[in-house]
């Protein structure tokens, strides 16, 4: 009987060995789980820290570009805005006054010599017609040029640098003197026929006198 109580106190004391055995191992398994669990949780803590510096850098960098650009953009409005502003060193140049002076030299001088030809009858119908629509299309180039002018020296009319106006008004300085010189040229033609003319006329008339 005796024996008998100690082979239950030891199964009883096995039994709660196992227990505890058992216990532990689940506490062990728990706690390793938790650990697991927080190391899992302090990555996704880190992952989502890197994200959110991500999104910072990304956006910041967005916005510089962004404010980057923008001021680009109104440098260069400003920059295009000065280019439609004519410096008082391009409107005092010289070669505009004398486009201006070629242009009333070529005006007055047609006038004068398309008067004086129209006044006589040396020249007929056609040969005024001529040089009435000579005059005329010479006329108006050179009106082209004053309008072309005008729009080089006029503010807010071109985009254009001090440079590039020079140089504009250069070359319509060039084609204002071509033209003027061509119709000096056109004058001395034209008078040279209508004076031989005259003087035929005055030659018939003094041979018609003394034949009569």
């Amino acid at each position: 009987m005796k024996y008998m109580n100690n082979i239950r106190r030891l199964i009883a004391i096995g039994m709660l060995s196992l227990f505890f055995m058992i216990g532990a191992n689940a506490q062990s398994q728990e706690a390793q789980q938790l650990l697991l669990n927080v190391e899992k949780l302090s990555q996704l803590k880190n992952i989502l820290s890197d994200m959110k510096k991500g999104y910072k850098v990304i956006s910041g960098g967005y916005n510089t570009i962004k404010n980057i650009s923008q001021g680009n953009f109104s440098l260069h409005e400003v920059f295009l805005d000065g280019l439609m502003l004519v410096s008082p060193e391009v409107k005092k140049y010289r070669r505009v006054a004398d486009i201006i002076t070629f242009q009333k030299n070529i005006v007055s001088e047609y006038k004068a010599a398309f008067k004086r030809f129209r006044a006589s009858d040396v020249f007929n119908s056609n040969e005024l017609g001529y040089l009435e629509r000579v005059y005329e299309q010479l006329f108006s180039q050179s009106i082209d040029n004053l309008d072309e002018l005008a729009m080089v020296i006029t503010s807010s009319k071109l985009r254009m640098t001090d440079v590039e106006r020079l140089v504009a008004i250069d070359r319509i300085f060039l084609d204002a003197q071509d033209k003027l010189m061509f119709l000096r040229d056109f004058n001395t033609k034209a008078t040279s026929l209508f004076l031989a003319r005259e003087r035929q006329k005055a030659e018939l008339g003094q041979l018609r006198n003394l034949y009569q």
